[in-house]
């Protein structure tokens, strides 16, 4: 039994890092990620984590893990922004507001397919010129859905949460723990 991470992304693997998981092979899949017309950020979110994990080839024994996280502002999904004008129009839509951010995770062993997604609401702070063009200049914005990640410099924008802080960042822990439970991966293994 392999455990094979279904992302390519680097907050993952360290969050996975902080329960003692390390993934024994890396496979981002290749997907496409748009939005059917119409479709809720939520009801997106989810297809798009179980979608991941449908397209990660894998022995029949071996588990696989994918998420997605999508950022909503109401009914709109906040996509990873891309170009530094497209991340400006985001932080800006969002700026003195509240948002929600919806991660979904997805794990795979064989035919079957736990499935959990977690709904965060992030209040950002009223963002000034200086604000937003200080934190575009740091780069932290490329490749994060809605053009920021709270555990970077964009922590400085949000005052609040209510909900799960690892889901924000991109991988419920408490929740990615019983589904790797539910599909048979040891957790907290002894050492000898």
């Amino acid at each position: 039994m392999a455990l094979i991470l279904g992302s390519g992304s680097p907050r993952r693997r360290d969050l996975l890092a902080q329960i003692g998981v390390v993934a024994d092979d890396i496979r981002p899949p290749d997907i496409d990620e748009t939005p059917e017309k119409s479709e809720l950020p939520r009801p997106y979110c989810i297809r798009m984590a179980r979608q991941k994990a449908l397209a990660v080839e894998a022995g029949p024994d071996d588990i696989i893990l994918s998420a997605d996280t999508t950022v909503a502002l109401g009914r709109r999904i906040m996509g990873k922004p891309e170009n530094a004008g497209e991340a400006a129009q985001f932080l800006l839509a969002m700026s003195g507001r509240r948002h929600k951010v919806i991660t979904a995770v997805a794990i795979r062993r064989g035919d079957q397919i736990w499935q959990r997604d977690v709904v965060t609401t992030v209040k950002m702070k009223s963002l000034s010129d200086e604000d937003l063009n200080a934190y575009l200049a740091t780069g932290d914005w490329q490749g994060k859905a809605g053009g920021y990640g709270i555990q970077g410099p964009a922590g400085v924008l949000i005052p609040w949460i209510q909900g799960s802080f690892t889901a924000v960042v991109g991988l419920p822990l408490a929740e990615t723990a019983n589904l790797l439970r539910a599909a048979g991966y040891p957790l907290f293994k002894e050492t000898p």
